[in-house]
């Protein structure tokens, strides 16, 4: 699971992320990231914590559904958190074939979008 000081859990994080982040779009979810932002909500003394966050849609499926593929990405997410900037925001949006995709097509494109965000790869 991600731990509680690696989520979004702010409005406005998630809109600053989406907003003003870089996007890339795989086949069953996008990923939006604002890399080394700073947290406005954190004391200063120490480097700010990556932050993720999810939003997954009626549109994904009922609610069980939404839920399963919710703690697929937390806990895909954990092990990826590591490998992102300090202070970066990400938001990872699923799309409605998310709900049908296993695990290892959701890790697919959670690594493939993070790699493109990262390494700046061509569209």
């Amino acid at each position: 699971m991600l731990p509680t000081e690696n989520r979004l859990r702010r409005r406005e994080d998630f809109a600053t992320a989406v907003r003003r982040g870089r996007r890339a779009g795989r086949p069953a979810l996008v990923v939006h990231l604002r890399s080394g932002a700073t947290d406005p909500h954190a004391p200063g003394e120490s480097a700010p914590r990556t932050r993720a966050g999810f939003v997954v849609s009626k549109a994904v499926g009922v609610a069980v559904v939404r839920n399963k593929v919710k703690r697929r990405l937390r806990h895909l997410m954990r092990d990826r958190i590591d490998l992102l900037p300090p202070g970066s925001l990400v938001v990872v949006r699923a799309l409605p074939g998310a709900g049908d995709a296993d695990h290892a097509q959701l890790a697919r494109d959670l690594d493939a979008a993070l790699a493109r965000l990262l390494g700046g790869g061509a569209r």
